[in-house]
């Protein structure tokens, strides 16, 4: 059956039964006609939803005290496509609207020091927060004084501090859920609930944002989990369990990217924050609390790094690896296994084999962690991680700490504008969007909005990536991006259909690629990257060694400009492994890569006429990474 689709054979017949049970219903199953409309009965999802999971206002601690005075309801107003006056007061406005956004403001001292700077009277009877609000009103955006502060609370743990308000933070949070509940709008725009919770002692990020698929009224019957509760993942998940028992909603974990987290967001055998080995009872709880992985953001891509993946061309894409958060501890090379997505999921096969269950089955998704309330990714468009950040001359080139810095202190040319996630939901709600969530199907892009679908099964064919209805025999025949392949009988190799289509706004599309993680008899994990579709194929042919020469460059950084002129505005692809083995649990995601195209920083130099930094990176590939599909023996 594998080589009939699209023949005149039994297995054509075949197609259309298992597609008029799954596609159209259970009144065609029934042997009953069906419409005229081949699409009344449909229940997969057909159009992608384009949003931001990770996203900080003035509530947020670092960023009231770095300047942002934005607020929640800004950065709906912003989202949805309105026109917003940022901190530095400028207009900005995105080129379209997104779909959905989670404000997902830091836990500890929610609000408390915007609350400060309002002269909130009860935070004013403490003569130290007197002394720190004086600062504010005297030297500026951010004061020596604010900067220790942040560094005493978030790295330090000093939970005790007087800004550290409860009962500050419980009115805040009832504000911020009502907020969002008077921003959804079902069918049209989708305000998620969500928070982020922020352990960094020593500087170490290990955060994850909780989102909420319920509304104001579930969300309000407990206060989010901080890290003064705990700094152990364990404990924010046992939270988890509480709340869904408490209030009948539900909720999930999203991990923040783990390139700052020097070597703790994904462990293999030691729980960093406990000390205790990773158990079954660890791997079990992550995998149910955790179904996604934010994979890309402005501080760095988390998909691969070249340390480890030495034979990828594009490993080495906006990489962040010289220390954690605070650079107090700089990054050695053996840390970077446990911080990087691919390296992960290879991982989770070999903790699954010897516990049970892979606690690193996870969907991507892209999103901002942007500080300014402003939902940024856009290279033509971008406001920066901070508010001091916001566009200016020469903000290239200053450290974005806006504090202690170091000469290992990032500057603000190396920030990313990244990037968005895509959810293929059946409709733009919360209920839906966050389902979809749940069961990973979503994909993470650098900013760019092209649409991706990638399908695994055991019986596509060359012919079905050429349909004009290729999501129908996906989803008929295989499990979408975020599944698990099901038992396939007499085990074949698995395949695979893969299908992207350009930003209308960006670049063309350079390739379409998939990379496979396997776990060998042994217990060795490996890897292996293969080009399935490429643009300008009359003119660029695959190598015997796999390899594909590289689509060209149409950039003029001075004029920071493009032309499409190279590359497709569509591709498609079917791909079969033809190194499966049976025995091996294995892993599959797409990377689809756009044509070079100007740089953020290329941007700015033209619209500044400025020159930027002589190591600034000017040029870049965008690029989308679907969540995976996974074999398991």
């Amino acid at each position: 059956m594998v080589r009939e689709f699209g023949k005149k054979t039994v297995a054509w017949k075949l197609f259309f039964a298992v597609c008029s049970i799954v596609c159209f219903g259970p009144r065609i199953a029934l042997g009953e006609k069906p419409g005229y409309s081949p699409y009344s009965d449909r229940i997969y999802p057909v159009q992608v939803f384009w949003g931001d999971t990770h996203l900080h206002t003035a509530n947020s601690l670092d960023a009231r005290a770095t300047g942002t005075i934005l607020d929640v309801e800004d950065a709906y107003r912003f989202a949805r496509g309105e026109k917003v006056i940022t901190t530095s007061g400028l207009e900005a406005r995105l080129a379209r609207p997104l779909d959905f956004l989670a404000v997902t403001d830091h836990s500890d001292a929610l609000g408390i020091m915007d609350q400060l700077i309002k002269g909130n009277p009860t935070l004013l009877e403490h003569a130290e927060l007197r002394e720190l609000r004086a600062d504010f009103r005297t030297e500026g955006q951010v004061p020596p004084r604010a900067f220790q502060v942040l560094l005493q609370i978030m790295v330090g743990g000093d939970y005790d501090h007087p800004l550290m308000n409860q009962s500050i933070m419980r009115s805040v949070w009832e504000r911020y859920v009502e907020t969002a509940d008077r921003y959804n709008d079902p069918g049209r725009f989708t305000a998620l609930i969500g928070y982020e919770w922020t352990p960094m002692l020593g500087g170490d990020k290990l955060h994850r944002n909780v989102l909420y698929r319920g509304d104001a009224s579930s969300a309000r019957q407990m206060q989010p989990f901080t890290a003064q509760d705990s700094v152990n993942p364990q404990d924010l998940w046992n939270w988890m369990q509480r709340y869904e028992e408490v209030s009948g909603d539900r909720v999930l974990a999203l991990a923040h990217n783990g390139n700052l987290s020097n070597g703790q967001m994904f462990p293999v055998e030691v729980n960093p924050e406990t000390g205790a080995a990773i158990d079954k009872d660890y791997v079990s709880t992550r995998a149910r609390w955790e179904p996604l992985y934010e994979v890309t953001q402005i501080k760095g891509d988390g998909e691969a790094h070249p340390y480890l993946s030495p034979v990828d061309e594009f490993a080495d894409f906006e990489t962040w690896d010289r220390g954690n958060a605070t650079m107090a501890v700089l990054k050695k090379p053996e840390m970077l296994q446990y911080e990087y997505a691919r390296e992960a999921l290879k991982n989770g096969l070999k903790l699954e084999r010897g516990l049970g269950t892979n606690p690193y089955q996870f969907g991507m998704v892209g999103s901002t962690d942007s500080h300014t309330a402003l939902s940024t990714a856009e290279e033509n468009n971008f406001f920066g991680k901070l508010a001091p950040d916001e566009p200016k001359p020469t903000r290239m080139d200053k450290p974005m700490q806006h504090g202690e810095t170091s000469p290992s202190s990032w500057k603000t040319w190396e920030t990313s504008a990244s990037g968005y996630a895509a959810v293929w939901a059946t409709e733009n709600t919360r209920e839906a969007i966050w389902d979809a969530m749940q069961r990973k199907e979503v994909y993470a892009t650098t900013g760019p909005r092209m649409t991706v679908r990638f399908f695994g099964g055991w019986q596509f064919s060359a012919d079905d990536a050429g349909s004009h209805n290729l999501p129908a025999i996906g989803y008929a025949g295989g499990v979408p991006m975020g599944g698990t392949l099901p038992p396939g009988g007499e085990r074949q190799a698995p395949t695979f259909l893969v299908a992207a289509m350009k930003d209308p706004l960006s670049g063309n599309l350079d390739r379409i690629q998939i990379v496979k993680g396997w776990l060998d008899a042994d217990g060795v994990t490996h890897e292996k990257i293969f080009n399935v579709a490429w643009g300008d194929a009359h003119k660029r042919k695959l190598q015997r060694d796999g390899s594909l020469p590289a689509v060209g460059n149409t950039v003029d950084v001075a004029s920071a400009s493009w032309t499409n002129t190279i590359g497709n505005a569509q591709l498609l692809g079917f791909w079969q492994d033809p190194d499966f083995d049976p025995s091996q649990p294995a892993v599959y995601y797409a990377r689809v890569m756009e044509i070079p195209t100007p740089r953020w920083t290329a941007y700015d130099a033209k619209y500044f006429g400025e020159t930027a930094p002589g190591e600034a990176t000017m040029i870049l590939q965008e690029r989308a990474y679907t969540s995976p599909i996974w074999y398991a023996p």
